[in-house]
């Protein structure tokens, strides 16, 4: 497989570079690491970091349906070929009982 395609596929996929991607995945991957520690600080002291996990899930999900919708907007609409024998579709009433 192309060198340059393992890096580029994937992003151009979701409608990015591959520098946003980049940036995006650290992001998501460093808060996600940050959540963790925290989670794991309130199972040893459970006063502390009540709705960090959860607020960082719900967040974290928030971002990511919002750039999902943004990349299908983008995206381009593909278009049936059009020949010139094609002509419009025919429509038959059909006869009430």
């Amino acid at each position: 497989m192309d060198m340059h395609k393992l890096f580029t596929e994937h992003p151009a996929s979701i409608g990015e570079t591959y520098g946003e991607h980049l940036v995006h995945a650290s992001y998501f991957g460093g808060r996600m690491m940050l959540a963790g520690i925290a989670c794991m600080l309130h199972a040893l002291l459970p006063f502390l970091c009540v709705r960090t996990g959860s607020q960082a899930i719900e967040e974290l999900n928030a971002k990511m349906l919002a750039r999902s919708r943004l990349a299908a907007s983008r995206a381009p609409t593909p278009h049936p070929p059009v020949s010139e024998s094609h002509s419009p579709p025919t429509y038959h009433r059909v006869r009430a009982r």
